[in-house]
Parts: structure tokens; sequence; C-alpha cells
């Protein structure tokens, strides 16, 4: 069988909804058996108890000695027949009718079955002509008595009405459990938003509630973000620490190397300090991040265009296509700063490594696409996911004659994609010929 035609692919996909169905599910088919041995039970036994009576009073009424003169038998069976309501004619010529009964009349099939065991000379049994009548043909001495009588003396009076009352209490318990449900599914709704939100950044109020293994989920999760961020916060004051007391050497070598004499070792000194302190700077960048600031609704196109003009300021051939979004306005949220530096990272990495830039946005129904292309080398894809972790340097992939650094750059548009629910994906252009990187966040 395919995979997509498999059951499991219709069942519900929440833990409320399964919870409703592994519920619900018994009590019906209980409901639905009991239904099955209720309906033959009371149609079987009732209906065959009910039509052995009717079957002794038409052989009571009919065991009459019939005699030349038609019309004496008939007026005493008439006088039998009266006070038990059962109406006898004399037809010489009956229609065929056999022994018919509704699809869904469930009583007929007994009553039939019982007559016709039960009563001498049964020609034909109609139940479908008129529902409300009993109607048959007995021939008794070559004389076809049509005999009909009500249809309720042969049947049970409401049965649906238990059947009816045992649907609706089933579907009032199921109502009844289904809010107590939801009680106890929302504690894992809330834990699992504030899951979310943590690793987005945020942080919400949680407290603990529902059952107790719910309970324990969550202190479990209030421990661990307090451990995550004990440990984001030691990181930080680590990287930053480190940072900043290289910036002092950094900085007086800078000054030692501005009062010396010009020459091509000095030149090359001059670069390594810039170079180190590229790499000090990653460095608080990474150890930054994004924490403190808060999610802010932003117009794209208003977002993007001063952070290309700026790179062009810098003489980056940088250039920007909207084309996918025209003159729409695409609003999303996002921490402005944060986003911002994770644009000019992948700028700064395409204008190391490549002469041409190209940036576009893309929107679709559910996310934003900041998509940023260069006509470098670009990386292979074997290597694309080990690019994104802190501190891999892919020399073998990109020029590392243009200079060396942390790499921490696509680590730091990575973690910042991230806590705005999103990633960052690494392809090759087909436009350029290098790298595409593309950060997707969340509308």
């Amino acid at each position: 069988m395919s995979q997509k035609y498999l059951p499991k692919n219709y069942l519900p996909k929440s833990l409320l909804g399964r919870s409703i169905l592994i519920l619900a599910i018994p009590i019906l088919l209980i409901q639905a058996i009991i239904t099955v041995i209720f309906i033959d039970r009371l149609y079987g036994d009732v209906t065959i108890s009910k039509t052995t009576d009717i079957a002794r009073e038409l052989n009571f009424i009919l065991n009459s000695k019939i005699i030349e003169n038609d019309s004496y038998p008939l007026k005493y069976i008439h006088e039998k027949a009266q006070p038990l309501a059962i109406t006898v004619t004399i037809d010489a010529d009956p229609k065929e009718i056999k022994f018919t009964h509704a699809f869904f009349d469930i009583s007929g099939r007994y009553l039939i079955k019982a007559l016709k065991s039960q009563v001498v000379g049964l020609k034909s049994i109609d139940l479908k002509t008129d529902e409300t009548k009993l109607n048959l043909v007995v021939n008794r001495d070559e004389i076809n008595f049509v005999i009909s009588l009500s249809r309720r003396r042969a049947t049970a009076e409401n049965p649906h009405q238990l059947l009816v009352a045992g649907f609706l209490a089933s579907c009032l318990f199921i109502g009844i459990a289904v809010l107590f449900l939801k009680n106890q599914v929302r504690p894992i709704r809330l834990l699992a938003k504030s899951a979310e939100s943590f690793g987005k950044g945020e942080k919400i109020t949680f407290s603990p509630s529902g059952a107790t293994e719910v309970r324990q989920a969550g202190h479990a999760f209030i421990s661990m973000q307090a451990r995550i961020e004990r440990h984001l916060e030691q990181r930080t004051a680590m990287l930053s620490g480190v940072s900043h007391d290289l910036r002092t050497p950094l900085t007086r070598m800078k000054l030692s190397l501005s009062l010396m004499d010009s020459d091509e070792q000095v030149k090359n000194l001059h670069g390594d300090v810039n170079e180190m302190e590229d790499i000090v700077n990653e460095f608080l960048a990474f150890s930054r991040g994004d924490s403190g600031e808060e999610f802010t609704l932003i117009d794209a196109k208003k977002f993007i265009k001063p952070l290309i003009k700026e790179r062009k300021r810098l003489n980056h051939n940088v250039i920007l296509n909207l084309d996918n979004i025209g003159a729409d306005k695409i609003k999303f949220k996002c921490k402005a700063l944060a986003m911002s530096r994770a644009i000019n990272n992948l700028l700064s990495n395409a204008e190391k490594y490549s002469n041409e830039t190209l940036i576009r946005i893309t929107v679709n129904k559910n996310t934003i696409s900041f998509i940023v292309e260069d006509s470098g080398k670009g990386i292979p894809k074997n290597l694309r996911q080990k690019a994104i972790k802190p501190f891999e340097r892919l020399d073998t992939s990109r020029n590392q004659n243009e200079g060396s650094s942390a790499g921490l750059g696509l680590a730091i548009v990575s973690d910042i994609a991230r806590s705005h629910g999103g990633k960052l994906i690494l392809g090759h252009s087909n436009n350029l010929g290098g790298l595409k990187a593309e950060i997707q966040i969340p509308l």
C-alpha cells in the first residue's frame, strides 16, 4: 500500500485530537455492539412472542368447519375476529404478493419466519404496501382468506427511544471528557510555546501545571532553560572579556606601527593587525548575538534599502532586486539590528570572495527570504553544513589569499535566523555561479 494512503495519514496529529479519538472510538464501538445485540434480541424475541399470539388467534378464527352455505362460515369468522381487531375477507383470486418486507424491516424477517411455521395454509404476507398493516393470505379448504390487522400488535413499540437515549448519553460523556482533556492539554501547549519562544530569544512566564507528568516536564524545562541561560552568559562574558582584553594590545600595536617608517614589512604588519581586529570584532558579534533586542514589525523594502545604500557607499558592487515583491508592502516581525547584522555579514562575505553581489527578496504564503548571491567559487555541497558551524574555515573552497577569519560569519547569521524561527540555507547561485545564502524567516 502506498504511504500516501495509509490510515495513519488521516488520523489527528494533535495530542487532543488523538486523545479524543482514543476515548470516543471504544465508547462508540460499545454503543454499536450493544445496539446490535439489543435490536437482535428485542426484535427477535419480542416479535416472535407477539407473532406466536397472532398465529394462535388466526388458527382459532380459521379453524371453523366450512359448510355449503358460504355466508355462514364468513359470518361466524367475523364474529370470532371482531373482538380480536382482525379483519377477514374472502378473495377468489388474490394478488400474487408472496412474502415481502422493507429492506430495513428487522422485525419483519422474524415475523414472516414465525407465521410461516405456525399458520397452516399461509400463502403470502405483505409488510411493504402499508407498513402500519399486517396483510396475509391464508388458504383453507380451497378458500383464500385475506386477513388484515395492525402491525403494532406484532412488533415492539418505540424501541428506538432507548437507543437514542444511549447515543445522546454517549455524546454527552464524550463532550464532558473533551473539556477535561482540553484542560490537560493546555499546559502541554503552554510548555511548547515557552520552548519555542525561548528558542527565539524571547522569554515568557511559564508556571508548570496539569498532570504530574506534565508538571515534571515543565520543571525539567525550567531547569534546562536556567542551565542554557547560565551557559550563554558565561560564553558571552568569556568571549567579551577575551575580545576586550585583546583590543588593548592591538591598539598599542597599531599606535606603534603608525609611528614607524612605512616599508613593506610595516605594511604587512598593519594588515595582520587589521585582520586580528576583524577576528576580535567577529568574536564580539558572536558573543553579543541578538540578546535583549525586542521584535518589531518592519517593512522589508524600508529595511533593506539603507543597508544596500551603505554597502554601495563603501564601493561594494551590490545589486538589489525587488521584482518578486513589486510594489507590495511586505511587513514582518524581526529584531532589526540583529537582522541587519546577519545581512551585512552575508554581504561582507560575498564582497570578500567575489566581484559582484546580488541580493533579492522573495515572499510566499508563509515565509520571507533574503537571498545573497555572489560570483565567487562557492562552497561544495558536502561542506555547506560544516560552513555554518562556529570556528569552521573552508580555505579549500574559498580564496584564502583574501585573508582569514575566525569562521564565525555564517555561524552568526545562522544563529540570528534560528532566533527568528527561521534558518540559513546555503546553495549554488544560478545567476552568478557562486554561493547563494538564503535567510528564511516565517511571516
